[in-house]
């Protein structure tokens, strides 16, 4: 893997960036769809790679459980098991054990939990993680890391960061595959000294790139960029930066104007199934009966397939109808419009814009809600993808 920064931002933190891997080349700020069992439900690899899409997501945490990994290591990968041609990220699975699994129990050596799937026990150590991603052979593996609930005690959250330094150095010593990134996962809670610390620490063990955890967990959007704030400074500027499981549209925009270059969530694929739709005004609950005989697309100023399509009301049917064609469309135009979203950043940032066009995004938003043209653009999320997607 390489990392190179084009172009920095002058009224910003925000950079554009280029992520060379074996399997592609990734424009960055950039978003990636979660595959967290290999596909995007409901989405085939090659409409993954038409939306313009060169990195995905997928967890070693589920796919340990089933198919197992060294299954997909017999299969050949999980390029060759899922047919996409593209990058992958996989995350290493802490997140997941410790908000998914029954029982868990957390020590320096490692961590002792019960599947959520069949209650069958499981130990996973720092080693266990990187033999794990290293079978399923992703292009960028992350370091097993402690991630703590919120709100916590900063005892708790301190010995999180402590323990998770330790398992970043074994993750580093363990390492057997030449041709694997890893990135470390900076801790630290909502505390200030400690996310500094965690940085700091993590950047002292030299990682090829860095990633913000412990955040979309509950706390308010002005804590999570107060930690950003202070945690970004603390990472080389020449490693690529990664938000990981933010993704909600004012996220992507708040975090690349703080020198974010990665980013992924499952909310165009959680939200295109539960029929809610992003575009540029706001949001288009499909479901709602306001939609039944509306001869408009989702968004006449989108420029997806489903858009050049469907009629809202041809797809506040299929969701009433409970229609598996629901579902990926909704999902094809929601990627559609991040994808669509992270380019506008970046041009913004080539032009030297960006701020502007952050101003100009939470006007449009603000003029959809007093007009009433979307419904819940404010509301609050579960995005973090703990539960898979």
């Amino acid at each position: 893997m390489n990392f190179s920064v084009q172009q920095a931002d002058r009224e910003t933190s925000a950079r554009l960036g280029r992520l060379s891997t074996a399997h592609g080349a990734i424009d960055t700020p950039a978003f990636m769809p979660v595959g967290t069992l290999g596909p995007v439900k409901g989405i085939d690899p090659a409409d993954i790679e038409l939306l313009g899409f060169r990195l995905m997501l997928n967890n070693a945490y589920h796919l340990y459980l089933r198919p197992g990994h060294k299954i997909v290591a017999e299969m050949g990968g999980l390029h060759r098991f899922t047919g996409w041609p593209g990058a992958i990220l996989t995350d290493s699975g802490g997140f997941q054990i410790f908000s998914l699994a029954k029982l868990c129990k957390v020590t320096d050596a490692g961590v002792s939990f019960q599947s959520h799937l069949d209650g069958s026990t499981h130990f996973i150590t720092p080693e266990t993680a990187i033999e794990i991603q290293e079978a399923l052979g992703a292009d960028i593996m992350m370091a097993f890391d402690h991630c703590v609930a919120l709100p916590a005690e900063r005892e708790v959250v301190r010995d999180a960061v402590r323990r998770t330094t330790l398992w970043a150095q074994r993750c580093q010593a363990s390492r057997r595959r030449t041709d694997q990134a890893l990135f470390g996962i900076v801790q630290g809670g909502l505390d200030v000294d400690l996310r500094m610390t965690s940085a700091r620490d993590l950047v002292g063990l030299g990682f090829e790139g860095y990633a913000v955890g412990g955040l979309s967990v509950g706390e308010s959007k002005a804590e999570m960029y107060a930690m950003l704030d202070v945690t970004v400074p603390e990472l080389p500027a020449s490693k690529p930066r990664y938000l990981m499981g933010v993704g909600m549209p004012e996220d992507l925009i708040e975090g690349a104007a703080r020198g974010i270059d990665l980013f992924d969530c499952v909310v165009p694929s959680r939200h295109g199934r539960t029929g809610s739709l992003f575009t540029s005004f706001g949001r288009v609950v499909i479901k709602q009966a306001r939609y039944l005989r509306d001869e408009q697309p989702i968004d006449p100023a989108c420029g997806c397939p489903v858009c050049a399509r469907y009629s809202r009301a041809y797809l506040h049917h299929l969701f009433q109808v409970k229609e598996m064609l629901s579902s990926r469309l909704n999902t094809i135009h929601n990627l559609w419009y991040f994808a669509d979203l992270m380019g506008q950043v970046r041009s913004a940032i080539a032009q030297g814009t960006l701020r502007s066009f952050r101003d100009e995004f939470y006007r449009s938003r603000d003029r959809a809600v007093m007009d009433d043209s979307s419904v819940g653009v404010a509301d609050a999320d579960v995005h973090r993808h703990a539960g898979g997607d």
